[in-house]
């Protein structure tokens, strides 16, 4: 009875030694992926990116978690409540110094860079019947500047105070997500959107079936003031129904970012299949076209973490100027 007991004892050992062992890899295998609103540009290519995950990262399994963007993302990031998430590269500085009026209690000091993708344009559509042509304009005027802390907001903030504008100068402010938007704007609740987005966002496409819109320039004089990390963009002519001519703009880059607990081998593999299925993920949204090997490491505000660094430095990318 004894040595059978004994035999008992070890082998129950043995099977928690082996559930120990096993255990860090088996978590690995889980990549929460945060992105945004379903009606923006970062859902849908999370959505593409599990799929690339599934079929080209070995073992793992990918999920897709809707948030409120940047803010949300890099603060989840931190307290290692997902493996990758995107974001706008003024809330990516903004986590890494800790800024506290952006939305962060302190500097998110585990956050590590993958890569650049695509620039997020400042788009600002109003409706034809509001009567706003210019930033001017929405002095009075109902306008939504994206979920309260979002890149968006923080996008927002920008820009008006560039123009001279702060929120007390308008007549109602809406804190919602791009679908929401659009929706009040469809039944006249609101008469503008602040939407920081790659082109072709789905809730702009949508409107401007639905209404006239006029989408509302960012002059050069109001970047000039605003300084980096925005660049002047144009949106082409057509690229929303009723926009027949290029309108000037604002943008800033977008990021894949994860944190310092992930293993250099996972991240070293996410950033492989990534660049590996770039057509899958144009497939998804047009805005992923300007991901580009060359310029994956463009403006990175924070460390990058060594996985992908391996990868880029196999590639021969290099930070410009380096």
């Amino acid at each position: 009875m004894f040595r059978t007991f004994t035999r008992r004892l070890l082998g129950g050992a043995v099977a928690i030694a082996l559930v120990g062992v096993s255990l860090p890899a088996q978590a690995q295998d889980f990549i929460n992926i945060l992105t945004g609103g379903t009606s923006g540009v970062y859902y849908p290519l999370g959505v593409a990116l599990s799929k690339v995950f599934t079929e080209k990262v070995p073992g793992s399994r990918p999920s897709v978690q809707a948030t409120k963007a940047s803010v949300e993302n890099l603060n989840l990031l931190q307290q290692g409540k997902g493996e990758i998430g995107f974001t706008l590269g003024d809330s990516l500085a903004l986590g890494w110094a800790g800024d506290e009026e952006a939305g962060f209690r302190g500097k998110l000091d585990k956050l590590r860079g993958v890569t650049a993708i695509y620039p997020n344009y400042i788009q600002i559509v109003a409706s034809k019947d509001s009567g706003i042509k210019t930033l001017a304009d929405l002095k009075g005027k109902r306008l939504s500047v994206g979920a309260p802390k979002s890149g968006t907001e923080l996008n927002a903030r920008a820009i008006l105070q560039g123009a001279g504008l702060s929120y007390k100068d308008l007549g109602k402010v809406e804190y919602l997500p791009f679908g929401e938007s659009v929706e009040l704007m469809k039944n006249r609740q609101l008469d503008a959107t602040l939407q920081s987005a790659g082109l072709g966002v789905s809730s702009i496409r949508d409107l401007a079936t639905s209404a006239p819109i006029v989408v509302v320039e960012i002059p050069s004089a109001v970047l000039e003031k605003v300084g980096t990390p925005y660049v002047k963009a144009t949106i082409p002519a057509n690229t929303y129904e009723g926009q027949t001519a290029p309108v000037q703009t604002a943008a800033v880059v977008n990021y894949l970012v994860t944190h310092s607990g992930m293993k250099d081998e996972a991240v070293y593999q996410m950033t492989k299949a990534i660049y590996e299925s770039l057509p899958d993920l144009v497939a998804a949204h047009s805005a992923a076209r300007d991901i580009k090997l060359e310029s994956a490491l463009e403006g990175m505000p924070i460390p990058m973490h060594p996985g992908a660094e391996r990868y880029f430095k196999e590639k021969g990318v290099k930070k410009s100027g380096s």
